[in-house]
């Protein structure tokens, strides 16, 4: 995390060239800009229930050092502000609120969570600070009408759940259905896209529901009452802990449905491994990246840009992290934007170019898969595969699907 003093170093820098150069020159700059910096601000989950996606805010820190060793941005250095909201609604206001009105940061990128972003996203808007590519279901906080200045990355998560839907209809189409949920915005999302994926004409295939709170310490209890709903299907929209959780807890009691993963929470590190690899084989979900711990990729360009970037500034453990690699795919992503601001680092060209990301390729995404945005498509990623986890790594199946 950057220090306290660094900050206030930045903040009396940046004071001290508006007043030299006069206000008027610097009008259209966004706070946080100078000549020579560029401040944004986060919040992550360093503590608490999400801390297990604390790596994406340490890969993101990771990935803006490794270019301003390369000289920053069109001449500007990036100083990301990344602090704890240990993944509570409340400490996010607190804390986005200091990023903005005291460390005086340009926007706010990669928050962490679906209703952490939801949390500040009015107070963002109606002071028209960019709320840029949080880690969230874009359809969870994406809403160009009501709330233009705040976009999301990870691919709807109604589509995605659709996806899986389809999938069920055309594979098992007697299948009988429960969904564990959290419950929150995140959660009831999925099981809504669910239901519009199976139709009215197969909503009785869904049997069972079961929601849970980020606080509580399991969701043993959910899994059991699933079971005894008579599924022989287990969507789980849930993230990393409560879903390694659910695979455990399945596995133990001998229940063995077909099990589909809520896309954030298919990391084999932080998801996977803690529910046991045996345990989660044969567990299905959607990606648009390549698994950075499947050796067919070894030889992949994209890989390689991967493995030197993790070589150098992250470390050996982290190579095989699809948390790493998210925030690592999300910081070029915001990188990509500020190249295109130039020298007009106003926070409304700062939106504006967001808004015109054409074409733009992961170096680890799928081949075929773009990140395009305009003024009226907020989602970022519309393009996915389905994958099977074989008990060492992913196995894809079907085509690209676009939503």
């Amino acid at each position: 995390m950057i220090s306290r003093r660094l900050l206030l170093q930045s903040s009396t820098a940046a004071a001290a060239y508006l007043v030299s150069a006069g206000w008027a020159a610097r009008a259209a700059i966004a706070p946080g800009v100078t000549d020579a910096e560029i401040k944004i601000g986060q919040t992550m989950p360093y503590s608490g229930p999400g801390s297990a996606y604390a790596l994406i805010g340490r890969a993101e820190a990771a990935y803006f050092k490794m270019i301003n060793d390369n000289g920053g941005v069109n001449g500007r250095k990036i100083l990301l502000v990344s602090v704890d909201d240990g993944y509570s609604p409340p400490k996010t206001v607190e804390m986005t609120r200091r990023l903005i009105e005291q460390d005086q940061v340009a926007l706010i990128f990669g928050m962490f969570g679906g209703v952490t972003n939801l949390a500040v996203r009015q107070y963002l808007n109606e002071n028209k600070v960019p709320q840029l590519f949080g880690a969230t279901a874009a359809d969870l906080i994406g809403d160009p009408q009501h709330y233009p200045w705040t976009m999301g990355l990870n691919p709807a998560i109604a589509s995605e759940a659709r996806v899986y839907a389809k999938n069920i209809l055309a594979t098992k189409p007697e299948a009988k259905i429960g969904v564990l949920f959290q419950d929150d915005a995140l959660g009831k999302a999925f099981v809504t896209g669910m239901r519009g994926g199976l139709g009215a004409q197969h909503a009785g295939m869904l049997v069972g529901e079961a929601s849970y709170e980020v606080s509580d310490p399991t969701v043993d209890s959910q899994i059991v009452t699933l079971q005894s709903s008579a599924a022989d299907t287990l969507i789980i929209g849930a993230t990393a802990k409560a879903a390694a959780q659910a695979i455990r807890k399945a596995f133990d009691i001998g229940w063995s449905p077909d099990r589909y993963l809520f896309n954030g929470a298919a990391s084999i590190d932080g998801t996977l491994k803690p529910a046991g690899l045996e345990k989660a084989k044969g567990v299905i979900t959607s990606t648009y990246g390549k698994d950075p711990s499947d050796a067919r990729w070894k030889d992949d360009p994209g890989y390689k840009v991967w493995a030197e970037f993790v070589e150098k500034y992250m470390s050996p453990g982290d190579l095989g992290s699809l948390f790493a690699l998210y925030g690592f795919h999300a910081a070029s992503l915001m990188v990509e934007v500020l190249k295109q601001c130039g020298d007009d680092l106003s926070r409304e060209n700062i939106m504006r170019q967001a808004t015109n990301i054409r074409d733009f390729e992961f170096a680890m995404g799928l081949p075929g898969a773009r990140v395009n945005t305009s003024p009226d498509n907020y989602y970022p990623i519309r393009q996915m595969w389905l994958m099977r986890f074989n008990g060492t790594g992913w196995d894809w199946f079907g085509d690209l699907i676009s939503d």
